[in-house]
């Protein structure tokens, strides 16, 4: 506010120099002064009189007689004409007070009449209503939405936003109503298709069931790269028992995701279990196999330990928080050589780490001589390292060391 009245003083100010300069100048010989016509009559005149008494027209008495004349006549003339000058003046400068005065009150009484003043913290209130919305907030704006939707229920653009909104408040059966929708509007699209997949295994806990998998089947015939529906296809196929095409959906993936990233690790996990369980290994959720144990010690030592949550950390995690462990080289790339998922609620919990975890056949745990084993909780649930996750790692060990303790102790900035 005070900067906007500064620079709205400046501009007014700026006005009133243009408007009033030519009222208040005084410069010499900005306008004619009092009198000047006259004299300059004179002149002409007092030059013709000397003419005529070089060329003897005029004799010296003559001259002089009519030249005292003419400086009479002259002085009564100016005398005249330049009594009026000071009561112009004093009138201009009456005129330029008043409009000096009244120009600014005038402009500030129609700019808050007509104006937006408070457009004046504009900035101020764009920055409080970028903030996120609350609870509450989302959920008004999602029941607009729905009630818009209801008025005008051929778009599928709007059915798809309300259905990722029910999803988000959990409200999964609503999510699936609003996503069969937008199918119906605008069949055949991948992003629908995947969406509609999802809700339909959230509605029913988390299991794919045959309409599920069939929309994801569709969807990969539309768009056959497309991350999302990837990674459901690939959960679906693990949940039916179909390894191999759990491992193909998710080799076409490992393809577009950067082996060192968070989602990288978290596909390296997935990619281990069900190529395991393709070759007829039995695991626990995110525990390797015997076969995969076996395949890792006859191709290169493992490391293996215990992963345990701090007790000051404990009132910060829900028991289905999702626990990354993996390994990377204490010198070397940053991507992780073997990665398997736990939750909260199996801390303390054994791990064991080998080769047969490789995302890269080229970077084997083996092939380092120390690494370090870390581990994460990810509320969300996500791959990528976020603000207050929970984390910890080991001391750099040689692969082959045994009994390695990592526990998790820090948060995440």
């Amino acid at each position: 506010m005070i900067a906007f009245t500064v620079l709205a003083a400046v501009l007014v100010a700026a006005a009133l120099a243009l408007v009033l300069r030519p009222l208040l100048r005084a410069q010499p010989g900005a306008e004619p002064a009092p009198g000047s016509a006259i004299r300059s009559i004179y002149r002409d005149q007092l030059a013709e009189l000397e003419r005529d008494l070089s060329l003897g027209t005029l004799d010296r008495a003559q001259y002089e007689a009519a030249r005292a004349e003419l400086q009479r006549r002259a002085l009564e003339e100016v005398g005249e004409q330049s009594a009026p000058a000071p009561r112009r003046r004093a009138a201009a400068t009456r005129t330029a007070l008043a409009i000096g005065v009244a120009l600014p009150v005038i402009a500030a009484l129609l700019y808050w009449h007509l104006g937006e003043p408070q457009g004046i913290d504009a900035s101020r209130q764009a920055a409080r209503d970028a903030a996120p919305p609350t609870p509450e907030q989302f959920q008004a704006m999602t029941q607009q939405l729905a009630q818009r939707m209801a008025a005008n229920p051929d778009d599928p653009v709007g059915w798809l936003v309300l259905g990722r909104a029910y999803k988000a408040l959990e409200r999964y059966p609503d999510a699936v109503q609003a996503l069969a929708q937008a199918n119906r509007r605008r069949p055949g699209d991948a992003e629908i298709l995947v969406e509609y997949a999802e809700a339909l295994a959230q509605a029913a806990g988390g299991k794919f069931g045959s309409e599920a998998t069939r929309l994801l089947d569709q969807a990969l015939a539309v768009a056959p790269d497309d991350p999302k529906a990837l990674t459901l296809a690939g959960g679906a196929a693990l949940q039916a028992g179909d390894y191999g095409t759990a491992v193909r959906h998710w080799e076409r993936l490992a393809v577009q995701v950067p082996p060192d990233s968070e989602l990288g690790v978290a596909l390296a996990g997935g990619l281990a279990r069900a190529r395991s369980l393709a070759q007829g290994g039995a695991a626990a959720p995110g525990e390797p196999s015997g076969a995969e144990r076996k395949r890792g010690e006859a191709s290169g030592p493992a490391v293996h330990g215990e992963v345990r949550l701090s007790a000051a950390l404990k009132n910060r995690t829900a028991p289905d928080d999702t626990v990354f462990i993996f390994a990377r080289a204490a010198d070397g790339p940053r991507m992780p050589l073997a990665v398997i998922r736990r939750q909260v609620k199996d801390l303390p919990t054994d791990f064991r780490l080998d080769d047969s975890m490789a995302m890269n056949p080229e970077l084997r745990l083996s092939a380092f001589a120390r690494v370090v084993v870390a581990a994460r909780v990810s509320r969300s649930g996500s791959a990528t390292a976020q603000s207050g996750d929970l984390q910890g790692e080991s001391a750099p060990v040689a692969p082959g060391t045994g009994r390695v303790s990592v526990v998790i102790d820090r948060v995440t900035p």
